[in-house]
């Protein structure tokens, strides 16, 4: 199974910018999105099927034009889970799970700390969101929670981590976390396969930042132990450039 994550800053943008054509070339089984940035009555949702994703599930926000969640699939999932059951999370569009034979895998969108009400909140997220998991972990062992994390692991992961010491994204506190995070029971697919520097999955629009490769890897496809002897192979794609973020693939024995 080929499952890419996508954090596609407006789906709607991202198709102006050849985001299907793409798609129908990378030919993935399963792709998760996030920052979706519309509801799904705001999309022609037939440019998904004729891209040969037949199957797709829509999880927005309430607000109009922020963050929100989907997967599309050439496959028929057993079961789709909308959310986590935590108003909070739920009422911003940052979960949704589809259960396949063998695999379950999560789209996942998780805050950013821009300011300090919102590091509050994401620090609130990131502890509900450990709990949720562990608990779900019991029921659905075979996880891939795929997503943007808005988070650096350690300094491999971003460009200059010295200057970055004390912004959000990669402070002690989300580090400690996300580290955390894998010891509970996960493997950061990109790096299980690579331990090579300046591999991002995210460029500021400000300053060149991309042609320059001044980026940040917060982007995960985070696998749960059991399926290690299944990873067959784990890379970013960089050379789509539908966002400001880049997909990132990984494969999994079927």
């Amino acid at each position: 199974m080929k499952i890419i994550s996508y954090n596609v800053n407006g789906i709607r943008a991202a198709i102006t910018k050849g985001f299907l054509e793409w798609l129908k070339s990378a030919d993935p089984d399963v792709i998760c999105l996030q920052e979706i940035k519309a509801l799904k009555e705001q999309l022609d949702l037939s440019v998904f099927e004729a891209a040969g994703y037949p199957y797709h599930y829509w999880f927005s926000a309430q607000k109009k034009g922020y963050s929100g969640v989907a997967i599309l699939s050439k496959i028929q999932p057993k079961n789709v889970v909308y959310g986590t059951g935590i108003d909070y999370m739920d009422f911003e569009g940052r979960n949704i799970r589809l259960d396949f034979e063998g695999v379950s895998v999560m789209s996942l969108y998780l805050p950013s700390g821009t300011n300090i009400a919102r590091l509050e909140h994401k620090l609130q997220y990131m502890d509900d969101f450990q709990h949720y998991i562990n608990e779900l972990k019991t029921e659905v062992p075979n996880l891939v929670i795929c997503g943007d994390y808005n988070i650096c692991h350690q300094a491999i992961d971003i460009h200059d981590p010295v200057r970055n010491a004390n912004v959000s994204g990669f402070l002690p506190v989300e580090r400690e976390w996300i580290g955390n995070f894998i010891d509970s029971g996960f493997i950061d697919s990109f790096r299980h396969f690579n331990a090579e520097p300046h591999h991002y999955s995210w460029w500021s629009y400000r300053a060149n930042a991309r042609n320059n490769n001044k980026g940040w890897r917060i982007d995960y496809n985070m696998v749960a132990l059991p399926l290690q002897e299944k990873l067959k192979r784990a890379v970013i794609l960089p050379e789509a450039k539908h966002s400001d973020h880049c997909p990132i693939l990984v494969e999994i024995e079927a």
